[in-house]
């Protein structure tokens, strides 16, 4: 019934918390989580978070995109993209590489944009290192003894 190792897929919920339900603690997925109803506790995931136009969330949350068409109280940090719409509420910080607010939408906190840096090929800087420098390593530790 449940597969371990399952990779998330990009926009796909797996957890939902429907309408008129309520739940609190803490909320850990490596999957896409879809609140509809009301969440009070910290909520991570390597996944997707979608707040629906019904949804409230009492939370931190941190997620690799985050959609907010209903209302968060709380913190929110992600890697991707953080959509409020223009139905969405954000009562806290952000922290985000991407932040789009929609007409209407309402962030009433800081925001801070950070991109993550692209990782570079040490490989290939070391080899423009040694070609810069004019010769192979044998030339430098002759020169350097001699």
């Amino acid at each position: 019934m449940f597969k371990e190792g399952r990779k998330a897929a990009n926009g796909v919920t797996d957890t939902l918390i429907g309408a008129g339900t309520e739940m609190n603690g803490h909320l850990k997925s490596i999957a896409g989580v879809r609140i509809e109803g009301a969440y009070h506790g910290d909520i991570e995931s390597k996944g997707d978070i979608v707040i629906g136009e019904g949804g409230m969330a009492k939370s931190n949350i941190t997620a690799r995109d985050v959609t907010i068409a209903g209302k968060v109280y709380g913190d929110v940090h992600t890697k991707g993209k953080l959509i409020i719409t223009a139905t969405g509420q954000l009562h806290g910080n952000s922290l985000a590489a991407i932040l789009l607010v929609q007409e209407g939408g309402i962030l009433n906190g800081t925001s801070h944009m950070e991109r993550e840096e692209p990782r570079q090929n040490h490989g290939a800087e070391t080899a423009e290192v040694s070609a810069s420098t004019g010769g192979n390593s044998s030339d430098r530790k002759k020169k350097q003894a001699g």
